[in-house]
């Protein structure tokens, strides 16, 4: 399976990502717009979901945001009812950004009907399979991550 000529099955998983992505990127969109958010802030509450309270430089980080833009993006959560500012139980100075189980219900709501299909799909494979293409989602996350930050460490290329 080394070649990755467009009619071998490598191939033809290359062709079909860019459309995947580019699908789930439109309905993130989407459900951010639907939510009255932005799509960065719909990552923040991923990134919460995920990781659990966070500092807003911690949230930063996991968005790729600046610490202003961060501040921006906290208040319009904070005002759509999707996040709250708590103390730092270890540190009381220190202020942890948490989502809302209201947040959270909301954004889950939005993608029932898909975590429903894909539970569904599935369902069709072995277990085998099953961890075949857990792998793959893995290594194309690693892959997609580290690009992301050989992109942020370069220099912006100028254009003439």
């Amino acid at each position: 399976m080394s070649s990755t000529g467009s009619g071998t099955a490598a191939g033809r998983v290359l062709a079909a990502l860019p459309d995947w992505g580019n699908a789930t990127a439109q309905l993130n969109a989407e459900i951010a717009k639907q939510m009255g958010v932005t799509l960065s802030d719909l990552d923040c509450l991923h990134a919460l979901n995920k990781h659990g309270p966070a500092t807003a430089a911690e949230l930063a980080k996991h968005v790729g945001l600046t610490s202003g833009s961060v501040s921006r993006m906290i208040d319009r959560l904070d005002a759509a009812g999707c996040i709250e500012r708590v103390r730092d139980p270890g540190d009381r100075r220190r202020v942890l950004i948490e989502p809302t189980t209201e947040g959270l219900n909301r954004v889950r709501a939005y993608y029932a009907g898909l975590a429903a299909h894909t539970r569904d799909d599935l369902a069709d494979f072995t277990d085998a399979e099953l961890a075949a293409v857990l792998r793959f989602i893995q290594r194309v996350h690693d892959n997609s991550a580290a690009e992301l930050a050989r992109l942020r460490a370069a220099p912006t290329e100028t254009r003439q």
